[in-house]
C-alpha cells in the first residue's frame, strides 16, 4: 500500500470520527485499534498497542501536568484569585479602559501561577464580565480582553499543554517552559496597548476611570499581600527549575505545594475547597492523560504504514528551502486550530513536523513555541475555539456567538503579529532559556 493512501485511510477515518463529534480521545482510540491489527500485525498489534499505552502515561516527563493543573485549581476554589483581581483592580488606575486592563494583567499573573487556559477564562469572565457590562463597557471591550489572555497561559509557565507538547516532541521540558515566557508577556502588552489606543480613540467604549479616594498605601497593600506572593511562587518555580535545583516535577511539586500553603496562611483553605481543587485536578489530568495513550500508538501506525517517511521524503525530494517547510506548518497549525482541540493537534501533527524540524535544521525550541503560539490562536478562532465556548457559558444569554467571534478578532490578528514576529526574530523564544540554561 502507497504511503499516501496509507496516510489517506488514516486521516480520513480521523476526520470522519471528528466530524460525527466523538470525543478525540475515542477517536484515536479506535484508529488505533484497527491501525494496529492492519499494520503492527494483527494479535501481536493489539498486544503492543496496550504495552504503548501504558508505556505513554507512565512517562516520569508527564508528571508535572497534575501539578500545574492543582496549582491552578487551588488558586480558584479557594478564592485567593478573587482577592488577587481585588488588589490589582485597586492599583490599576486613571487608565483608558481600566476594568480591560485589569482582565489582561490579572490575566498574566494568573498565567504565572495557573496551568488551566479554561479555569482562567471562565474565572475571570464570571467575575470580571458581569460588572463591566454593568459599568456600560462594550461587549467587545469586556469579552475580548478576557479571552485573549486565556490563551496567554497557555505559554507562561507553569502549563500543562508545554510539558505535554515538550514530551511529546522529544523538547527540552525545562526550556520549552521558560521559552514562552518573553511572547507571552509580548502578548500581553500589545494587548494592553491596543485596550488603552482603542479607550483613548472611542471613549464610549469604555466609561471613564473612577475616582480614587483611597491612599497611595491602601491601594498598594493589597497587591503586597495577596499578589507578591503568587510572583514569589512563579520565581520559586523558575529559579529551581533554571537553576538545576529540581527537575520539572520537583518544580512543579514545590509550586503545587507552596500555593496550598499561601491557600492555608491567607486562612481560605477548608477540607471541601482543597477536595474540589483535587477532583479538578483528577478531571482535567484525566481528560489529558487519556488521550495521550492515543499517542505513541498513533505516531508507531504512521511509521509502520510508511505515511511519516513517505511524506518527509515527498518533501525533501521537492526541495523546498527551510522557509517554505516552515510557513506551510504554521499555516496547518492555523487551519487545524479552528476544528480541533490542541491536544489532537499534537497527535495529529508531531510525527509529521518534528522529522522535518531535524531534517532542515530547526532549533526544536523554537519550533515548540511556534507551535505553542499557534496552539494558543486555535483557542481563539471560530468556530470551535475553546475559549470562544467558555466566554459563551459565562456570558449573559443575550450574548451571540457572532459578537463574541467580532470581540476576540483583533486579539487574534495581534497573535498572528507576534507569531511573525518570533519566526523572523526567533531570539525572541530563545534568548532567555539560553541564558538561563548557560553552561
Amino acid at each position: 500500500m502507497s504511503w499516501w493512501i496509507a496516510a489517506g485511510i488514516l486521516f480520513g477515518s480521523l476526520t470522519a470520527l471528528f466530524l460525527l463529534a466523538l470525543p478525540a480521545a475515542f477517536a484515536f482510540l479506535g484508529i488505533n485499534i484497527v491501525g494496529a491489527w492492519v499494520w503492527l500485525g494483527k494479535d501481536a498489534g493489539l498486544i503492543q498497542l496496550v504495552r504503548n499505552g501504558v508505556a505513554s502515561i507512565a512517562s516520569f516527563s508527564l508528571t508535572p501536568i497534575p501539578f500545574f493543573v492543582m496549582m491552578g485549581e487551588v488558586l480558584f476554589h479557594t478564592g485567593v484569585a478573587m482577592k488577587a483581581i481585588d488588589a490589582i483592580d485597586r492599583v490599576i488606575w486613571r487608565v483608558p479602559g481600566r476594568l480591560s486592563v485589569v482582565a489582561v494583567v490579572a490575566g498574566t499573573v494568573f498565567s504565572a501561577i495557573s496551568g488551566s487556559t479554561i479555569a482562567t477564562t471562565a474565572l475571570l469572565g464570571s467575575l470580571l464580565l458581569p460588572e463591566m457590562l454593568r459599568r456600560g463597557y462594550h461587549p467587545s471591550m469586556a469579552m475580548g480582553p478576557i479571552m485573549a489572555i486565556g490563551g496567554v497561559d497557555m505559554l507562561i509557565p507553569p502549563s500543562a499543554l508545554t510539558v505535554l507538547l515538550g514530551s511529546l516532541a522529544g523538547i527540552s521540558i525545562a526550556q520549552l517552559l521558560i521559552a514562552g515566557i518573553v511572547p507571552g508577556v509580548l502578548l500581553s502588552l500589545m494587548f494592553v496597548g491596543w485596550i488603552v489606543l482603542r479607550a483613548s480613540m472611542r471613549p464610549e467604549l469604555a466609561p471613564a476611570f473612577e475616582h480614587q479616594t483611597a491612599t497611595l498605601w491602601e491601594r498598594v497593600r493589597p497587591l503586597l499581600i495577596y499578589v507578591v506572593p503568587l510572583l514569589l511562587i512563579f520565581a520559586v518555580v523558575v529559579a529551581a527549575l533554571t537553576a538545576g535545583w529540581a527537575t520539572p516535577t520537583e518544580s512543579a511539586a514545590i509550586g503545587a505545594v507552596a500555593t496550598v500553603a499561601v491557600a492555608a496562611i491567607y486562612r481560605s483553605l477548608t477540607w471541601e475547597r482543597l477536595g474540589k481543587a483535587l477532583l479538578g485536578t483528577a478531571a482535567i489530568s484525566g481528560v489529558i492523560l487519556f488521550i495521550i495513550v492515543g499517542a505513541t500508538t498513533f505516531a508507531q501506525i504512521l511509521t509502520f504504514s510508511g505515511a511519516t517517511n513517505g511524506l518527509v521524503e515527498a518533501i525533501k525530494q521537492a526541495q523546498l528551502g527551510p522557509w517554505p517547510v516552515l510557513i506551510a506548518m504554521m499555516l496547518v497549525l492555523l487551519v487545524l486550530g479552528c476544528f480541533i482541540d490542541q491536544v489532537s493537534m499534537m497527535l495529529i501533527c508531531l510525527p509529521f513536523f518534528m522529522p522535518l524540524v531535524a531534517a532542515y535544521g530547526f532549533d526544536p525550541v523554537w519550533f515548540g513555541v511556534l507551535f505553542l503560539m499557534c496552539m494558543q490562536l486555535g483557542l481563539l478562532t471560530p468556530p470551535f475555539g475553546m475559549l470562544l465556548f467558555t466566554m459563551k457559558s459565562v456570558a449573559p444569554k443575550d450574548i451571540r456567538i457572532e459578537q463574541i467571534w467580532r470581540a476576540v478578532a483583533p486579539y487574534v490578528v495581534m497573535g498572528v503579529a507576534a507569531l511573525i514576529a518570533v519566526i523572523v526574530f526567533p531570539p525572541l523564544a530563545t534568548w532567555l532559556p539560553k541564558v538561563l540554561f548557560a553552561p
